[in-house]
């Protein structure tokens, strides 16, 4: 069979992932066999591959396709979110570009103007997943604003509106002054940031030079004040309780408080309130009834009521406030400080606290049905400490009610009309209107006005898992089917905005779609399993970021490394749940710095690609088994066998880096390594016997690396023997593991020790690998069941350690340098003299090395912080790095 010289990884992927298209294997339609199911984290409308979509995806990829391997129904639903906050400022800048204005050309035209850059943008991300080689069932990619999906989210407020579990208010909230909109808690990012406090003394009412100073980091708020708090217990302000100040500048008369929320440590120890600018200030000026005075526009600029410097922006009003207060004396001291500052995870720009009235669900029932479906067990999570992060988040005490609300016009628009002061909900204006008519007869279409607002795109996305399957519709066969689903793979940092909130979901509408005899049966979560990936890190341990620029081109990693290089390099130090110190390839001029992880999995496929090349390169005759080669089968398969077992545990516990790093081992070193270097017939012929039985494992090889690396593994598949039409790679059969045979396994392992301790002897005395050696093992029940019972084993080793005798000894030959063979010890005979002190000396010289090497690994290994923060794959290779020195120390002493 002709094999081409190299593999050009951009070739076999384009022919492939065709090949697989064109043969629909990606697609599921509801059938017999059992399903298995993974909807996939819809990524923003706005969206292009980076590092996280790379890992989440691989993963999604690895479980789909082995679940098609084994025989299921897979099916892997693929889809993106409107993304409310992104898209609409990615129009909106567009149009401003054009000489247009939001505000000018009115909502019907503005969601025109949306749903073309959909078009033209929206589909880019899903594209560059098919690079990747993810085997989404792309005829059911699904938009979180297409009608069906938007028809369910509209219906699900309604039922929750009447069921009393919907309400509007008036709430200070998180504010987005560029974007213009509301957001949610979760939505906010806190970091620590450098700021500065401002001493200002406000003048005691009734006084003319007594003064109680604030300490303040926002002074632009300043003229919306209407108290001063002190704590009830603070001497220095106690003869103060009761009495007023006068507010700097605007000269407002307000009254000074006493009050336990008061931290007398921080600052001054004195408080100004300004319950329209701060959420615990309003809490406060509810409290005391204080009046609220609203001088931060939506836009971020100060308002008239503010009286100076209206129109400017918030931190521009700052400036201009503190140069008024050090002209009136006020400003008595500026103080550096570290503070949190709260920024819109969307826009970046600091968060305002504003009062204004948006709709809420209420949580304290949803949120506890949600924790309780997870602390039950019916929905798991992996790795299973994220359940404390979860707790914690749905603790009663950290609920807060769902702001559902945005005032956006790209998103599903809140359907509520309103006819004065009165609301109706409804799922059309003319059921609202019919609605209305009962109370006011006669009433016009014209008579009502529809909420402005849309809903949180998280609305949208916590339905996700039964929107898809068309759940709320008529016809209920393929959510029947398919749900629960069985994996969810996304980043604990959506653990709040979307996991727990899907599961909420479940909990409230599947038994309404389904029926209680379904759910009870099935369940009502909306998968069983939550598969946490880590975030993706740099070497300075920061998230990666377009901003930061340390995050490398997906598409140019795809391009050098190829998918599967990449793949390879993401899940091999991608636990789950840990972060990914990544060794990103940035920008240096127009070149690329290596990534190790990737170009290993490089460097793993063309390993693949030559081995097969290596066996067809050889002539296939009808002669006896090589003794060696007979053996070396024997043990390859063994060491298959256990190595299934393995992997289909490791996968089973989602320990995916793990079982992708042990077929690594397996393919590099045993079968490449140790099996083809057995089997390779000198003179180029191989028994047909032994190149079947090569070809068979080899096979099965690539049937387990396949969901790890599908590209190369179809492409050797299709090389290794002639296929039938749909005889893929993709859809063959999950190797069953067969009875162990550990035995075999032990006694090989004692013969592949005693040829890498040649193999080390020739390399340390600069004896040439083909010069032939002698080797005397001494005689005992357990050395002649190695050697005596098979001659595969004596001609194994003469084959890999280039000896010409192995004789059985009872004493030790001369010029013999001794070695452990087993619990046995065997003897190189060398071609010179022997000086058994000076190799003493050498022994314990390495013992000593050992020990001290042995030590810092147990070092590490105790250090619980690295165990906990390192990626599987670093900590799995100190350990058996651990294993190794303690085996050779053990090895060594024994020799002595």
């Amino acid at each position: 069979m002709s094999v081409k010289a190299t593999y050009d990884s951009s070739q076999v992927e384009k022919k492939w992932y065709a090949h697989w298209m064109a043969h629909d294997y990606f697609r599921s339609e509801p059938d017999e066999r059992e399903p298995y199911t993974i909807v996939i984290p819809p990524p923003n409308v706005t969206g292009v591959l980076h590092m996280g979509h790379m890992l989440n995806n691989t993963v999604q990829d690895i479980l789909i396709r082995k679940a098609r391997l084994d025989g299921k129904n897979a099916c892997w639903v693929p889809g993106t979110d409107h993304a409310s906050i992104a898209t609409e400022a990615k129009v909106v800048r567009r149009l401003r570009e054009q000489g247009i204005k939001k505000s000018d050309i009115g909502r019907d035209e503005f969601m025109k103007h949306a749903f073309a850059w959909k078009e033209e943008f929206g589909g880019i991300i899903l594209q560059q997943l098919k690079l990747l080689g993810a085997s989404c069932d792309w005829s059911r990619t699904r938009f979180t604003m297409e009608p069906k999906l938007y028809e369910a989210v509209i219906k699900v407020f309604v039922k929750l509106y009447r069921d009393g579990k919907l309400y509007r208010a008036q709430r200070m909230t998180n504010w987005d002054p560029e974007a213009q909109t509301v957001l949610s808690n979760e939505e906010v990012i806190h970091t620590e940031e450098n700021g500065n406090l401002y001493h200002v003394r406000y003048r005691i009412e009734g006084t003319d030079d007594t003064y109680i100073t604030v300490a303040t980091s926002r002074p632009e708020t300043i003229m919306a004040d209407s108290g001063l708090a002190v704590h009830p217990d603070d001497e220095r302000y106690a003869k103060f309780q009761g009495r007023k100040v006068i507010v700097p500048l605007v000269n407002r008369v307000v009254p000074i408080i006493a009050d336990d929320y008061v931290d007398p440590e921080f600052g001054t120890g004195a408080l100004k309130i300004t319950p329209a600018h701060d959420p615990n200030d309003y809490e406060l000026g509810e409290k005391y009834g204080l009046e609220v005075i609203d001088t931060i526009d939506a836009d971020g600029t100060m308002n008239e009521l503010a009286e100076y410097a209206v129109g400017l922006d918030r931190f521009e009003a700052r400036i201009e406030v503190i140069k008024l207060l050090k002209e009136s004396g006020d400003l008595v001291d500026i103080k550096q400080y570290r503070t949190s500052v709260g920024r819109s995870e969307r826009t970046n720009a600091v968060v305002e606290p504003r009062l204004t009235l948006q709709w809420f669900m209420k949580m304290d029932e949803t949120a506890a049905t949600a924790l309780a479906a997870v602390t039950s067990g019916d929905v798991r999570f992996h790795p299973d400490s994220m359940v404390n992060m979860y707790r914690s988040w749905l603790n009663p005490e950290n609920v807060r009610d769902w702001c559902v609300s945005r005032q956006l016009w790209w998103g599903q628009r809140i359907p509520a009309w309103y006819h004065g002061d009165e609301v109706y909900v409804a799922e059309t204006a003319e059921e609202a209107l019919e609605d209305a008519r009962h109370h006011h007869p006669g009433l016009k279409m014209s008579d009502l006005h529809q909420d402005e607002d849309v809903l949180d795109t998280w609305f949208s996305s916590w339905l996700w898992p039964m929107s898809v399957f068309d759940g709320f519709g008529e016809d209920k066969t393929e959510l029947a089917y398919y749900y629960p689903t069985n994996d969810l793979v996304t980043g604990w940092d959506i653990m709040f905005f979307w996991v727990a909130r899907m599961i909420m979901a479940g909990y409230e509408f599947s038994e309404d779609l389904l029926g209680k005899e379904f759910v009870e049966k099935h369940g009502r979560q909306p998968f069983r399993d939550v598969y946490f990936t880590g975030m993706v890190r740099d070497e300075k341990r920061r998230k990666m970021s377009k901003s930061l620029g340390n995050s490398p081109d997906a598409l140019e990693l795809l391009r050098i490394y190829g998918a599967d290089g990449v793949r390879y390099g993401m899940l091999s130090s991608a636990a789950a749940g840990n972060d990914i110190i990544f060794d990103a390839p940035l920008q240096d001029g127009n070149a690329l710095n290596e990534s190790q992880l990737c170009e290993q999995g490089r460097k793993f496929c063309n390993k693949i690609f030559n081995a097969n090349r290596l066996i067809q390169g050889w002539e296939v005759v009808d002669r006896d088994t090589d003794p060696a080669a007979r053996l070396a089968t024997e043990w390859i398969e063994a060491k298959l066998n256990a190595t299934i077992a393995e992997v289909d545990r490791l996968i089973a516990e989602y320990r995916l880096s793990e079982a992708m790093v042990t077929l690594y081992r397996l393919i590099w070193s045993d079968f490449c390594s140790w099996y083809l270097e057995a089997i390779k017939p000198e003179d180029g012929q191989i028994s047909r016997t032994t190149y079947d039985a090569a070809i068979s494992v080899f096979e099965r090889l690539m049937i387990l690396l396949h969901p790890f690396m599908p590209f190369i593994t179809e492409e050797v598949w299709h090389q290794l023997r002639r296929r039938d039409e749909g005889e893929d790679c993709i859809v063959a059969t999950w190797p069953r593991a067969a009875e162990d045979n550990r035995e075999l396994l032990k006694r090989f392992t004692v013969l592949q020790d005693a040829v890498s301790h040649v193999r080390d002897v020739r390399n340390q005395r600069g004896i040439s690998h083909g010069e032939p050696l002698k080797l005397a093992v001494k005689e005992s029940e357990s050395s002649r069941s190695i050697l005596g019972a098979d001659a595969g084993a004596t001609a194994f080793l003469k084959r890999a350690g280039v000896l010409t005798t192995i004789d059985l000894v009872n004493q030790a030959p001369a010029n013999g340098l001794p070695f452990l063979f087993g619990n046995d010890t065997a003897y190189l005979l060398l071609n010179e003299e022997v000086d058994l002190a000076a190799e003493r000396a050498k022994t314990e010289e390495e013992l000593t090395r050992l020990r001290g090497f042995l030590r810092g690994i147990e070092k590490k290994l105790g250090n619980e912080r690295f165990v906990a923060n390192a990626p599987d794959a670093v900590v799995e290779l100190e350990r058996k790095k651990q294993a190794d020195a303690q085996a050779k120390i053990a090895s060594l002493e024994k020799m002595l």
